[in-house]
């Protein structure tokens, strides 16, 4: 079509004419727009046609994802023109880009020659232009895409398994281990009967999976779930987000605001740290849960409300209700049932499978190639007695895939474990001497050091690190990080406005 509506459009073989049809349909394109020379003007003595060109979209893709390249860009403006032409013509024209912005000169500059006069210069770009190349190339692409389906496949094979494992968890909760999966079925009998839940643990077990488990499972799953952890802010800042305020209830309430707690209106509330809370704000809660009426700061009105809540503490309870820091009776309201949520050292049966699972959510969220753990890692991973329980374990499977080198977690890219509590992992590392020693020495320095970066900095580090090794070629660092060229030029561009 491209080649039959200049014929039609343009009766004679007028020279002009044909390249002001083509200069139409470049800017319909919106690829380029064109600008003949006059022979005045040529730099070419044997071109039949000299082009210049602006604003080429082909060059400014280039030079944003790629960089500045050592040659012309410009490849389907070169190879448009040359079949555009040769159709016209009926005979060989090659379109041969001499400068061009995407390398570094002022504009984009093309001559139009014959084929034979390309060969009596064996000029170099008759190569892209050869049949058998391009034959070639057809089989590589798909002999590229073969090995891109097969890679593909054995990850749905991957990806398949591990959702079979996670249809078999309820809410997220991983659960192997018998009192694990006790807890979830007293969850889900729970959640069936509108009583106000205590979940007692330690930090980072899981406690809000729990409550998220006992929300979906009950009759207000259609509803919110609101959570907020109640040791994060101060007596007069909880209380505001909890029961909301009217305009000018304090200073600086200048518009009036709605609770949480109006927020989570026939669904379920969640209260983390509630042991934290101060003496006001627990007569304010316990008030609530009596009357079940929300009056927000500075109002007289109140608001029937109809939710459940469900609240969770690392502490004795009781123990601080005796000591008089916590108000029994705002226990008992809170107490419809108690549940416990183990430590993560009580549960050694869930640790590999949680493990698994971070891994494959890691690995995908930050588009790395680290697919299994290696036999010495769960080695250490099982030694470990997780003082910080399941929050502990993911940011070490999160540190371990960020630094990861291949498809395997090895026992170096975590950080150190089972050197205390359940006792020492059984792979043991040989010291070595003279060089290897030296090496040894700096490397766990540096993995020292690394303990106290954050995944980001770890993350830049390696990145800075590759592009070093590749010289600065952007697009070997892409391929070694396995990452697309448009994904490493924002974090370039976001490192250089950081610094």
């Amino acid at each position: 079509m491209l080649r039959e509506s200049p014929r039609s459009a343009t009766a004679t073989h007028d020279l002009d004419a044909r390249r002001r049809v083509l200069a139409t349909l470049q800017r319909l394109q919106g690829m380029a727009t064109l600008e003949y020379l006059d022979e005045g003007q040529r730099e070419s003595a044997t071109a039949l046609l000299e082009i210049t060109w602006h604003h080429s979209y082909e060059q400014e893709q280039h030079v944003e994802h790629l960089g500045q390249s050592d040659s012309g860009v410009c490849w389907m403006l070169c190879g448009f023109i040359s079949g555009f032409l040769s159709a016209i013509f009926e005979r060989p024209l090659i379109a041969v880009e001499d400068q061009c912005m995407g390398k570094g000169d002022a504009l984009c500059r093309t001559r139009v020659e014959t084929r034979q006069q390309l060969q009596s210069e064996g000029h170099p770009v008759l190569a892209d232009y050869a049949e058998p190349r391009l034959e070639g190339a057809l089989a590589r692409a798909r002999e590229e895409l073969r090995e891109v389906e097969r890679q593909l496949r054995a990850r749905n094979l991957e990806l398949g398994e591990f959702t079979r494992e996670r249809q078999n968890e309820d809410g997220g909760v991983i659960a192997r281990s018998p009192v694990m999966r006790a807890l979830l079925d007293t969850s889900r009998r729970v959640a069936k009967v509108d009583v106000p839940v205590l979940l007692r643990g330690p930090t980072g077990s899981g406690k809000e999976r729990i409550a998220r488990v006992i929300h979906a499972r009950s009759a207000r799953s259609a509803s919110p779930f609101v959570a907020i952890n109640c040791a994060l802010m101060s007596e007069q800042l909880l209380d505001s987000e909890l029961f909301g305020h009217a305009r000018g209830a304090f200073p600086g309430a200048s518009r009036e605001r709605v609770g949480l707690l109006e927020a989570a209106h026939t669904g379920t509330m969640f209260l983390a740290e509630i042991d934290t809370l101060s003496r006001g704000t627990q007569a304010r809660l316990l008030e609530f849960l009596d009357s079940r009426v929300c009056r927000r700061l500075g109002e007289m009105r109140g608001r029937p409300l109809d939710l459940r809540i469900v609240s969770a503490s690392d502490k004795d309870l009781d123990a601080e209700a005796t000591a008089g820091r916590f108000d029994a009776g705002l226990l008992r309201a809170l107490r419809g049932v108690e549940l416990r949520v183990p430590a993560l050292g009580d549960r050694p049966e869930d640790i590999l499978a949680l493990a698994r699972a971070f891994l494959a959510e890691s690995a995908l969220r930050m588009g790395r190639p680290v697919r299994r753990l290696g036999p010495a890692a769960c080695e250490a991973l099982l030694a470990h007695p997780w003082p910080g329980n399941v929050r502990e374990l993911q940011n070490a499977i999160e540190r371990a895939v960020a630094l990861a080198r291949g498809e395997l977690v090895e026992v170096g890219d975590l950080p150190r474990l089972g050197n205390r509590g359940r006792g020492k992992a059984k792979h043991e590392v040989k010291e070595a001497s003279g060089t290897a020693a030296g090496t040894a020495a700096r490397e766990h320095a540096l993995a020292h050091r690394r303990l106290e970066m954050s995944l980001a900095d770890i993350e830049r580090e390696h990145i800075l690190a590759v592009l070093d090794a590749t010289g600065g070629n952007k697009a070997e660092t892409a391929r070694r990080l396995d990452i697309g060229t448009a994904t490493l030029f924002r974090k370039l561009k976001k490192y250089r406005s950081d610094s």
